[in-house]
């Protein structure tokens, strides 16, 4: 094997990808069609929960100082994201290429071979590997791995080359964007609906400006919006002449929406835009792509690792699909809600109003930031159960020492917290040594109804997902079976 593992795509997904392989020591290449960064930003910034999973992994202080505020949006509707359950909030201003550079040296420091300049021109696989055919700076390239993961956005060359379907709907409108120097526009963070359309603007910082323009009543164009196009839009929705500004980049996107109903075909994986597409409506999609790298990397690194329990890859689909399914029907109502034209405005006012309960905000703000998310896991009522483990500070019961739940999975292994100092559990746990940790002590200064109140022992995966809890979800033995393989 040249590599057990390449992925195709050096975007966020894909980085995301190769950072958690290399944690878990497994050999990962990196295939990348352009022979640089492109430097353009379609995504700003990171959800609440990727947030946490970033902090999980040590590489929030990698992006230095994070704006974040407590309001986000539905479909343009504010909606107040202060009552989440997460020391985290939305960021904003962190463009996309600067948080490829950020996970691109990440995954390098780690020992991941990044290869730019390297088209995937053929992907054949058999049952002992695939076979993947590139074109590189030198020539043609073949290189023998075990599996691929095609993070290579939403016109995935996996996907197709792999016979995975992509049903859903084409785009029946488009939205034109550009980043802007040497440019006076009046702030528009959440939009603005005028007569003829909608137009965004917001400040990225060092002088640059982002505007977003749909026009009402436009059809989809075959190609990426110039900036000419972007500026004559702007003008016929604003009124605003901006044709004298520099631009860094413009491009376009539609309300197309597509899910592959499978996430995997045998030894070829897809994760990110190369799964699913849809209208960016919050910021939404590189997030939950990143996601899905957390959730596959460790399951993929069991099966290299020869530890893997029957069917944990296979879960990869079983609970990123859903997740997916979710995103492609919240944009899709964002979309209607935000640039529909006149027609929705009833349904604007009556959302307006539903938004103003707390249940209903808190709802819209979980349902976006990626907190609603709970997987099956197996037995027990606990309401942690299946949902990520949130930050609680904790003091080790041998000294005092303290540390977090963010803290300890920085090893992308996973964790078991012992809260009653239970020799037993330790003992069941020497098994998995190697592959799960063990921590024992308790909540720092706990309050009542504190994340892990009520509970004697947590074990949570490397995903940072909490698989069993004590007591109430059964036999120790069987939940580290069924997600980290038999014991040593």
């Amino acid at each position: 094997m040249d590599s057990a593992v390449i992925v195709v795509g050096a975007g966020p997904v894909g980085l995301m990808l190769a950072g958690e392989l290399r944690l878990a020591g497994v050999p990962v290449v990196v295939l990348e069609r352009l022979a640089g960064p492109t430097g353009q930003s379609r995504a700003l910034g990171f959800t609440v929960r990727t947030m946490e999973v970033l902090d999980q992994r040590g590489l929030l202080p990698r992006f230095g100082e994070v704006q974040t505020s407590p309001m986000g949006h539905f479909g343009g509707l504010l909606v107040d994201f202060g009552p989440l359950d997460s020391r985290h909030r939305t960021s904003h201003g962190i463009p996309q290429s600067r948080t490829e550079e950020v996970l691109g040296e990440w995954a390098a420091e780690l020992g991941a071979d990044i290869r730019r300049g390297h088209e995937v021109v053929g992907i054949e696989q058999d049952p002992y590997g695939v076979e993947v055919r590139a074109v590189g700076p030198d020539g043609p390239v073949s290189l023998r791995t075990s599996y691929v993961v095609g993070c290579d956005g939403g016109r995935s060359t996996v996907r197709r080359l792999g016979g995975f379907d992509f049903p859903g709907t084409s785009g029946t409108y488009e939205m034109m964007l550009a980043d802007l120097k040497d440019c006076d526009i009046e702030a528009r963070p959440f939009g603005e609906r005028l007569t003829g359309g909608v137009a965004m603007a917001a400040p990225l910082g060092d002088g640059v400006q982002r505007i977003i323009v749909k026009e009402h009543g436009v059809p989809v164009r075959g190609e990426p919006a110039d900036f000419p196009a972007v500026a004559a839009a702007w003008q016929r929705i604003t009124g605003q002449d901006i044709s004298g500004a520099t631009p860094v980049w413009a491009s376009s996107f539609s309300d197309a929406s597509r899910q592959t109903s499978s996430y995997r075909r045998e030894r070829l994986l897809l994760a990110g835009d190369a799964a699913h597409i849809h209208l960016p409506a919050g910021g939404q999609g590189m997030n939950v792509g990143l996601q899905d790298a957390v959730n596959l990397g460790w399951k993929l690194a069991s099966v290299v690792g020869g530890w893997a329990p029957p069917g944990l890859l296979s879960s990869y689909h079983r609970e990123r699909h859903p997740v997916g399914e979710r995103l492609l029907m919240n944009t899709r109502a964002q979309g209607l809600l935000f640039l529909g034209g006149e027609e929705v405005q009833p349904l604007r006012d009556v959302l307006g109003e539903l938004i103003a309960l707390p249940e209903v905000a808190l709802q819209l703000a979980r349902m976006v930031t990626g907190l609603e998310i709970r997987y099956e896991v197996g037995p027990g009522e606990h309401p942690l159960l299946g949902r990520r483990v949130p930050h609680q500070e904790l003091v080790a019961g041998d000294g005092g020492v303290k540390t977090s739940t963010t803290e300890l999975l920085r090893s992308a292994r996973g964790v078991l917290f012992d809260l009653a100092d239970s020799a037993a559990l330790r003992r069941t746990a020497s098994g998995w040594a190697g592959r799960v940790d063990v921590f024992s002590g308790s909540p720092h200064e706990p309050e009542p109804g504190s994340p892990l109140s009520g509970a004697d022992a947590v074990l949570v995966r490397p995903d940072g997902h909490v698989a069993w809890v004590s007591p109430g979800a059964g036999e120790l033995s069987r939940e580290l079976y069924r997600w980290f393989g038999a014991p040593r």
